[in-house]
């Protein structure tokens, strides 16, 4: 039952992330984009470090801070594009031509982890980036801010896929817990310098930090867990059920309309998310 648990732990993840981009959109409309970005790893630290006391304080040892410093370097500015990336692009085109970053995954999965790469993930990021495709026919052109934007986001896809093919190489032995906490702490040291000179945040932009800190950490614990229970390349082709989510937060939340090619790819990229999500077949012993 391993591998159904963690293709709905992390569509889940999957899904409270896209409810933090459409929180970063809407506070990005009066805040800088910095300091949104360190306001949601501050308070991330914050309630990682109190789950991380609450569930008697992992160990946190020399060996693990390698890969966790430089995924955090690959977070902190994977963030920084991305989230400026949503002041130029609707949500879900954001979202949506960030996608490749589950085609990048078995790749640096093959090469950081030495994961074989298993033709039917290959294939089903395939089928499910065919999805992508079909969801930007008809989108806007890219001219101006709108070109630095494309730019801003396939940065962050590549900084994405590596970031969580080493989340996969610490998941396991680290826990869910860890992660978490030295995936939001290290940005937030790394970002920390553009709060000297920046006006104070009102009662409200706190409350917003917090809640993005607190959707945050759920969506990374949800990846997390799933990670520990599955190789990286077959949770990668999940990343596309955030399409629909992404649609329908731009929809609700900032009256971003939802072209019909859209749905559409949502259809194919389920269908790819449900074909990477079947257990593998083994075959049958003799008796």
């Amino acid at each position: 039952m391993s591998r159904p648990v963690a293709f709905t732990q992390y569509a889940a993840g999957v899904g409270a992330l896209c409810v933090m981009d459409a929180m970063v959109k809407y506070l990005t409309a009066d805040h800088s984009v910095p300091v949104v970005t360190l306001g949601r790893y501050v308070t991330g630290t914050i309630i990682a470090l109190a789950v991380w006391q609450a569930q008697g304080r992992p160990a946190l040892t020399r060996a693990m801070l390698p890969v966790h410093l430089l995924r955090g370097v690959l977070l902190a500015t994977m963030a920084l594009t991305f989230y400026w990336s949503l002041t130029r692009l609707p949500l879900a085109e954001s979202i949506t031509l960030s996608f490749i970053a589950p085609l990048l995954v078995p790749v640096f999965a093959s090469l950081m982890l030495g994961e074989r790469m298993q033709p039917r993930y290959v294939a089903a990021g395939a089928l499910g980036f065919i999805g992508v495709l079909v969801t930007a026919q008809g989108a806007p052109s890219f001219s101006g801010d709108r070109l630095l934007g494309l730019a801003a986001v396939l940065y962050a896809a590549v900084a994405y896929a590596a970031s969580s093919v080493l989340l996969r190489a610490r998941a396991a032995a680290d826990g869910s817990t860890v992660v978490t906490l030295m995936g939001a702490a290290v940005p937030m040291l790394l970002l920390s310098p553009v709060a000297i000179g920046a006006p104070a945040p009102d009662l409200s932009a706190i409350l917003w930090f917090i809640g993005l800190g607190l959707v945050g950490n759920i969506g990374v614990q949800l990846i997390a867990k799933a990670y520990a229970r599955l190789e990286a390349q077959a949770l990668a082709v999940v990343e596309f059920s955030a399409l629909p989510w992404a649609a329908l937060f731009g929809w609700l939340f900032f009256q971003e309309p939802v072209r019909s090619q859209v749905w559409t790819g949502a259809a194919i990229i389920l269908a790819a998310c449900v074909w990477a999500s079947r257990p593998e077949r083994t075959a049958a012993t003799a008796s």
